[in-house]
């Protein structure tokens, strides 16, 4: 029972996330019945200010959704013109030619999009249709019944001391009570952290599997520009020290988006993905687009990277894990966003045909034979050993074997090696540090490169200094004790915003745990890659966090 009486609201159907996976459900549900009482619950200050993706957009979903989305002025008008894949050394690269690729890595057709402004759109559309969008409305707690299935969430609490008790302008948000409850929170969401655990919807499936995500906005000399051209690189500078790669995306203004995807399962604890990716800007290729313009944007974010076998259960009783929530994303292709509208549209017509036949709280059975059967499954299943043997046996393995594997798949519907296993979890990955040597990252130049808190600024994030710390440590004596002596703290390292920091006395002694919470761009990485489990991400109130513009 909740220490505080609150206002409750009863609606058809609570959806937790404004993005492409929520928004793309509220509006199939008003799209199959209009008298639909639809509430979509988003964090971010606005729509859209939370959302951070490459993106090259697969439109299926969004044909599946709005046919007419091109008449309706989707933002989604920069067609891929040029494709490129590069294996990038030191000092040179090699044009991986686009023939021996299975065709489902091909871009033809695909759009170079901010899936911010997307998302923007999208909301628009579901508003129009009636759908009611709050953003702002931090979800902090889910509620239910007396049989234990799944009947709403907290919403809007503010206010709190830095100590968790009640502040002077304590507001203890109310509860929204729907009939099914879609948790569509993206990546290690965590309401959707606590459903799995609370209902096992991991048992009988494989461990979930990330990688981080960081990306820059960049306005480039026109003579550089080639709208329409998307590089994907592999290779330097990471090697052998882990997995990932590098993507620029020429888009509309004389902008590009490029970043930077560092898989979470590397076992040198001294890597340093942030710098992984700032090292990577000066290859002579990357150097050469970016001398002579400036950055105007920087954010970072996991990225679900298990694939098919990771996928947990998707329903319980009274709700369901819908886009990057329950991990969607095709690692080789590099896209989720088109899975992720495609769950939304096959969760709403369930939770429809459900309601329509007078039932609710139940669990929506035909949500999950319809992703596992459908085209998501389609899309997951050919490449689902791609990760696994990237992970086993490095790159050259990886394109190789997994690219010959997807040819088969893509021909047979089967591959060659069934579904293989992930194994450890990120965090078990993890390396003791007296195994691996230190890596030595030049300094940022401050002209192509930069440090973490001068790109943290771009990111306009804003956390209250009075909040509570959304960053909760299970064991505060750990990082100290455990995670510093065993790994030398790699949350120094890992988290791409500068919010954790070894502080010590001038002479070195007594060592001391940092956590500089506003810095926080919510990618969760913590949650995911701490060797010791011991950091639990939690949603901040409402409103806080990063404001990305068109990220």
């Amino acid at each position: 029972m909740s220490e505080f009486e609150r206002e409750s609201m009863e609606v058809d159907v609570v959806i937790v996330g404004a993005g492409p996976a929520g928004l793309s459900a509220a509006i199939r549900l008003k799209q199959r019945d209009a008298d639909l009482n639809v509430v979509v619950l988003e964090k971010g200050s606005e729509v859209g200010a939370h959302i951070l993706s490459g993106a090259v957009l697969d439109p299926s979903g969004l044909d599946a959704l709005i046919p007419d989305w091109k008449e309706k002025g989707a933002p989604v008008t920069t067609e891929v013109a040029k494709d490129n894949f590069y294996l990038l050394g030191e000092a040179g690269q090699i044009r991986i030619p686009n023939w021996p690729m299975p065709r489902l890595m091909n871009n033809h057709g695909n759009y170079i999009v901010s899936m911010a402004n997307v998302c923007r759109w999208l909301a628009e559309q579901a508003e129009a249709l009636g759908v009611e969008v709050y953003p702002g409305m931090a979800c902090s707690e889910l509620i239910y019944d007396e049989s234990g299935a799944l009947k709403g969430v907290v919403a809007g609490e503010f206010g709190r001391n830095p100590d968790g008790t009640p502040g002077p302008g304590f507001e203890p948000g109310m509860e929204l009570h729907g009939k099914y409850v879609f948790l569509a929170e993206g990546v290690r969401g965590s309401l959707s952290k606590q459903a799995i655990a609370k209902f096992n919807l991991r048992d009988g499936h494989d461990v979930p599997k990330y990688g981080l995500g960081m990306k820059e906005i960049w306005e480039i000399d026109p003579d550089k520009h080639n709208l329409g051209e998307v590089t994907h690189t592999m290779g330097w500078p990471l090697g052998g020290n882990g997995g990932g790669g590098g993507f620029v995306y020429h888009t509309e203004g004389n902008q590009i988006f490029l970043g930077f995807v560092c898989h979470l399962n590397y076992r040198n604890p001294h890597l340093y993905p942030y710098m992984e990716f700032q090292r990577w800007k000066h290859h002579p290729k990357i150097a050469e687009l970016l001398r002579g313009g400036k950055r105007v944007a920087y954010g970072a974010r996991a990225i679900s990277e298990g694939g098919w076998q990771s996928i947990p259960k998707l329903t319980f009783p009274g709700g369901a894990l819908l886009g990057c929530s329950a991990g969607l994303v095709n690692v080789p292709r590099i896209k989720g966003n088109h899975n992720a509208m495609l769950s939304g549209i096959a969760a709403a017509d369930a939770a429809a045909d459900a309601l329509a036949a007078g039932r609710s709280g139940d669990e929506l059975e035909a949500y999950e034979s319809d992703l596992r059967s459908g085209p998501v499954a389609k899309d997951l299943k050919r490449v689902r050993n791609v990760k696994p043997i990237w992970s086993r046996w490095g790159l050259t393995a990886s394109l190789a074997l997994g690219g010959l594997d997807m040819w088969v798949a893509n021909i047979t519907g089967r591959t060659l090696f069934g579904t293989m296993s992930h194994g450890k979890t990120d965090a078990e990955a993890t390396g003791k540090a007296a195994d691996y040597p230190e890596i030595d990252y030049p300094k940022p130049d401050g002209v192509i490169s930069f440090d973490r808190l001068t790109n943290v600024s771009f990111s306009a994030t804003n956390h209250a200094e009075e909040a509570p710390c959304h960053l909760k440590l299970a064991d505060p004596d750990i990082p100290v004790k455990v995670n510093l002596p065993l790994y030398d703290e790699p949350a120094q390292r890992y988290c791409p915003a500068g919010v954790y920091e070894i502080l010590t006395d001038d002479d070195g002694s007594n060592p001391r745990f940092q956590i500089n919470a506003q810095n926080c761009v919510h990618c969760k990485t913590c949650d995911i890659k701490d060797p010791s489990q011991n950091i639990t991400w939690v949603t901040p109130q409402g409103g806080e966090g990063p404001n990305y513009p068109n990220m």
